[in-house]
């Protein structure tokens, strides 16, 4: 007498929306992170160097009231 084996089909459900909701809130957490703390911090660097203007004269006398 043969022995018949039925195994069972393949599953396809592995958790994927489970994993779609995590990545979609990781990918919401670090767009939230980049707008809150990368877009200043873009802001404040400065290309080239600073311009610093300096009087060539600098009036040092002091008016005393008598």
């Amino acid at each position: 007498m043969a022995t018949i084996i039925n195994n069972p089909p393949a599953s396809n459900d592995s958790g994927g929306s489970v994993g779609m909701v995590i990545a979609l809130i990781v990918l919401v957490a670090l767009a939230y992170f980049g707008f809150m703390y990368g877009l200043p911090a873009l802001k404040q660097i400065q290309l080239g160097t600073p311009q610093i203007n300096i009087p060539s004269k600098i009036d040092v006398n002091v008016n005393q009231v008598k």
